[in-house]
């Protein structure tokens, strides 16, 4: 049993996502990230104006996940045009954000959040899902890998003032079965 449900952000709801942003991002890298660079990225990258611009643009999906009791927001995904991700193609989307405070994991919800993406990719026409992780962190990259993604690419990626090795993936997504 679930205890959540998803939906699409509307620009009104930016605020909550930027919260889910701010504690999933502290959550998953408070001990890995200096706290001037968290603070840093958080401030620059998950303002709730980026969160409205993304869910008022055409070309872009926010989806927000709730807890069913009271829908306090738990988890987000934000699917955009791609952007330092290394080599483009038409068709190409990016799964900027996913993730899930740690309420909710192993609730089935990451998995629903993806399946959801991939749904919303296609809708978009889009025929390949691009994103970039941390490469050191292996929870989400066996996440990915399970989910049927495999590394494209490696790049440098800015947190704050640090930079760090990424990993990029990339999963082709038309006319394949969702995965779950």
């Amino acid at each position: 049993m679930t205890d959540w449900r998803l939906r699409r952000a509307s620009p009104a709801d930016a605020p909550a996502v930027a919260l889910v942003a701010a504690a999933s991002f502290l959550e998953t890298f408070a001990g890995i990230l200096s706290g001037a660079d968290i603070i840093a990225h958080l401030t620059a990258k998950s303002a709730p104006a980026t969160f409205a611009a993304w869910a008022e643009d055409f070309g872009s999906v926010v989806t927000l996940a709730e807890h069913e009791n009271g829908a306090a927001p738990v988890g987000y995904t934000v699917l955009t045009a791609p952007q330092e991700v290394g080599d483009t193609g038409p068709g190409d989307i990016e799964l900027r954000r996913i993730y899930t405070l740690s309420t909710a994991r192993s609730t089935g919800l990451g998995a629903a959040l993806m399946e959801q993406a991939l749904d919303d990719a296609r809708a978009l026409g889009a025929n390949r899902m691009l994103l970039g992780v941390f490469a050191g962190n292996a929870r989400a990259c066996a996440f990915y890998e399970r989910q049927g993604f495999v590394v494209a690419e490696r790049r440098r990626f800015k947190v704050g003032a640090t930079w760090h090795d990424d990993l990029v993936y990339a999963r082709q997504i038309q006319g394949i079965p969702q995965t779950g």
